[in-house]
């Protein structure tokens, strides 16, 4: 095999998707949690920085408040803590009173000046806010200077602080993530491959019981009852095993009696022509001995024929798609032509043919397998009769379906053959059956015809008393996937 071939095998092979799909499930949620934890570590830091950093200026509030910095701005304690808060945090620190003017600012840079902005107006407001800026790498908070115990608002805190601090701890932290996601992607990798080997040996398992050159696939059944649905996979394959063991059964039979039934006029055909052929050494041939044997000959040919004739029958019925050319018929008129064909073999033994027709049916069928099927069942009915008996044929139609029924006075069939007489070469009296020229094959014709209508076929009989065949068929003929 070629490498691209083997490239593809291994693609297409169960194994090599579970791998995928379980190093999909274990390592997507490791590169997502790398992320997760860098922003999470990144955001709470920066929550708690905020909130630190309003704690401090709530305590600050009162001493301003107390001092009326707010009003002169001239308050040495005041300035000191501001001072400290933007050295402890190398930031800047801007007091803003309540006209939106700068107090103070530790960087003496605005003093004086006014200052509007949404995030003040949300302070002046009630509204604690805080702003994160990760490509300039700085915090800005807002929070409110209150006047106790009205909680007024009166002025405003705008400290603005570096975060390189955190982003330090944010690249310490990567490195350490890094290395444990390192860690879990060779855990998941080794689990994966361990896992997907472990959930496909059931499947190798079958594989290898099927190309074992000592197991016969038609005599052992596989048991795989690792999960559900290799259970269900064995007992489907065991169940096809069955079939195809009983079918292979069913072949052989089939071969035995196809060999056995040509056999047997050509047997005979040879024994008669021997027989002339010894008479003839011994002297003439009397003519009447002579007619006697070319007329059994004869019959013997006309058997053979019609054996093969129905044998390339059931050869096309039995293609996985059969030649059936559908179309509407009057069922009526069709079996009253099969009828008229059939009355005059039917006289010579003074048996009736009678035709009892309730509504006109015009259904979608093949007519030529129809009449085949039809023709079988009333021949059927005609050899395993009693001279001056009767062969009564009745037609009846609902809304679905239409129905044949062929009723005769016959011998009957006793009720442990009515299962098997649709099996090809089957008889009931073999001896009778070849004496009135059967070949086994009529009934198993009209079922196989009959079930490429998608119709269905029973039979009713008591021995000695007459037999009673049902045809059901659809009036409209569906194809059928």
């Amino acid at each position: 095999m070629s490498r691209g071939g083997k490239l593809k095998q291994i693609i297409q092979s169960m194994h090599f998707r579970v791998l995928i799909v379980l190093l999909l499930i274990g390592l997507v949620p490791v590169f997502l949690m790398k992320t997760g934890i860098l922003n999470g570590f990144e955001n709470q830091t920066v929550s708690m920085r905020a909130a630190m950093i309003r704690s401090q200026c709530s305590r600050l509030s009162a001493d301003i408040i107390d001092a009326g910095y707010l009003s002169d701005g001239s308050s040495d304690v005041v300035d000191k803590e501001l001072n400290q808060i933007a050295e402890l945090y190398s930031g800047r620190v801007i007091l803003v009173n309540s006209r939106f003017e700068i107090i103070r600012d530790t960087y003496l840079l605005d003093v004086g000046k006014t200052i509007i902005a949404r995030e003040l107006i949300e302070c002046f407001q009630g509204k604690d806010t805080d702003y994160y800026n990760a490509e300039n790498d700085f915090i800005e908070v807002v929070c409110p200077v209150r006047e106790e115990p009205t909680k007024t608002v009166v002025g405003a805190f705008i400290i603005s602080l570096p975060t390189t601090d955190i982003i330090v701890a944010r690249r310490n932290l990567s490195r350490n993530v890094l290395i444990l996601e390192a860690i879990l992607i060779v855990l998941i990798i080794g689990a994966s491959i361990y896992s997907s080997r472990l959930l496909v040996r059931p499947f190798g398992k079958v594989t290898a019981m099927m190309n074992s050159g000592g197991t016969d696939l038609l005599s052992d059944d596989i048991s795989m009852p690792e999960y559900t649905e290799t259970k269900l996979l064995s007992e489907a394959y065991n169940q096809m095993r069955h079939r195809l063991q009983a079918q292979e059964e069913s072949r052989q039979m089939f071969v035995s009696n196809v060999s056995h039934e040509l056999k047997t006029p050509m047997t005979s055909m040879k024994v008669l022509s021997d027989s002339l052929i010894q008479q003839a050494e011994f002297g003439e041939v009397p003519n009447e001995l002579y007619r006697e044997f070319m007329v059994d000959i004869g019959e013997e040919i006309d058997r053979e024929n019609k054996i093969i004739t129905d044998l390339l029958e059931l050869v096309k019925m039995d293609r996985n798609s059969p030649d059936i050319h559908i179309e509407d018929t009057n069922i009526n008129e069709l079996i009253g032509l099969i009828l008229k064909r059939l009355r005059p073999i039917a006289a010579k033994r003074g048996i009736e043919i009678a035709l009892e027709s309730y509504k006109p049916i015009i259904a979608q069928v093949d007519q030529t397998k129809f009449t085949l099927a039809v023709s079988n069942l009333v021949e059927n009915g005609i050899k395993y009769n009693k001279d001056n008996g009767w062969v009564h044929i009745s037609l009846n139609v609902d809304s679905t379906y239409f129905f044949v029924k062929v009723q005769d006075s016959g011998i009957g069939i006793p009720a442990a053959d009515q299962e098997q007489i649709f099996e090809r070469f089957y008889r009931v009296d073999k001896s009778h059956s070849r004496e009135i020229g059967g070949t086994g094959l009529g009934l198993a014709i009209t079922r196989q015809a009959v079930l490429m209508h998608h119709g269905a076929i029973r039979v009713y009989s008591r021995e000695g008393e007459g037999t009673t065949f049902t045809v059901r068929i659809p009036l409209r003929y569906e194809e059928q996937e």
